[in-house]
């Protein structure tokens, strides 16, 4: 049942990705962003009224590897926590994103309620990145609700 009363709940799922790295200065390597501290490493997402939750997959993976039992996983998670939210973000990177989103709409069908997908080409802590950008409009999009349905 979509909730029509308080804030818009979503799940974000982290799958792996650019989108959900930072770079370690020490080591000039990328590393996983801590989901946990999501919204107080981006305050901009307390201005969006919704209230954010966070999973990631156990082990990020780079979506190159993405395959059938990732998709499995991915739907599971939805599954699981469909009562419980509004909508749905899933983090995915770029090489292998049309792939996902196309094997979970078949998986999915039916639904009422927006599972989105996004990534970025740089990380969500660089400094000029389109990361949060991105992760701001799939989230905006993913909380849009009219009369108990989702609007695309």
């Amino acid at each position: 049942m979509l909730n029509l009363k308080g804030p818009t709940k979503i799940l974000l799922i982290y799958t792996g990705g650019t989108i959900g790295m930072v770079k370690d200065y020490d080591s000039g390597t990328l590393k996983a962003f801590n989901f946990k501290k999501l919204l107080k490493s981006i305050p901009e997402l307390n201005q969006l009224g919704c209230s954010i939750e966070t999973t990631s997959f156990d082990r990020p993976i780079d979506s190159s590897n993405m395959n059938p039992g990732h998709w499995t996983e991915i739907a599971n998670i939805i599954e699981s926590q469909y009562e419980a939210h509004d909508g749905f973000v899933v983090l995915h990177g770029s090489d292998t994103m049309s792939y996902s989103a196309s094997a979970l709409s078949f998986m999915l069908e039916n639904l009422a309620k927006p599972v989105i997908f996004t990534g970025s080409q740089l990380p969500i802590g660089d400094l000029r990145t389109d990361a949060k950008e991105n992760l701001i409009t799939s989230i905006q999009i993913a909380a849009l609700r009219d009369k108990g349905g989702p609007v695309i």
